[in-house]
């Protein structure tokens, strides 16, 4: 049975797209995203995105404040990301590396709507571990 991931792709140029995907490997630079209002197919490029979003559902809670300084174990080491557009995230990581052009983090806070992201590294303006 195939993986019907949930995601928000954030694009370099400011957009975001939502739908799912099956086919997103960490070391493929592209895959397909099904979108989420029209079921239309098509192909992405991770090199046009800032990073790809895993979530639990497209709403979120716009209300709900997010906890950076909840402890998690498993996870890896706390990581702060900061990203050229001035968004940062706050969160942990296992398999950060400097040669690779992407790696996941996964939030702070477990009530969090994100599960994971995939943060692409050139979309980074500072990457700390806290």
């Amino acid at each position: 049975m195939q993986n019907n991931n949930k995601v928000v792709l954030h694009f370099l140029n400011g957009g975001v797209t939502k739908g799912s995907t099956e086919d997103f490997f960490p070391n493929k630079n592209k895959f397909h995203l099904r979108d989420k209002d029209t079921g239309k197919i098509s192909e992405i490029d991770i090199l046009q995105l800032k990073g790809i979003f895993f979530v639990k559902n497209f709403d979120g809670n716009k209300e709900y404040k997010e906890k950076d300084n909840t402890e998690r174990t498993g996870l890896g080491k706390r990581i702060m990301i900061r990203f050229k557009d001035g968004e940062t995230i706050r969160g942990y990581t296992s398999g950060y590396s400097p040669e690779r052009s992407g790696f996941f983090a996964f939030p702070s806070d477990p009530e969090s709507n994100m599960e994971r992201v995939f943060v692409l590294k050139s979309a980074t303006a500072d990457i700390k571990f806290t």
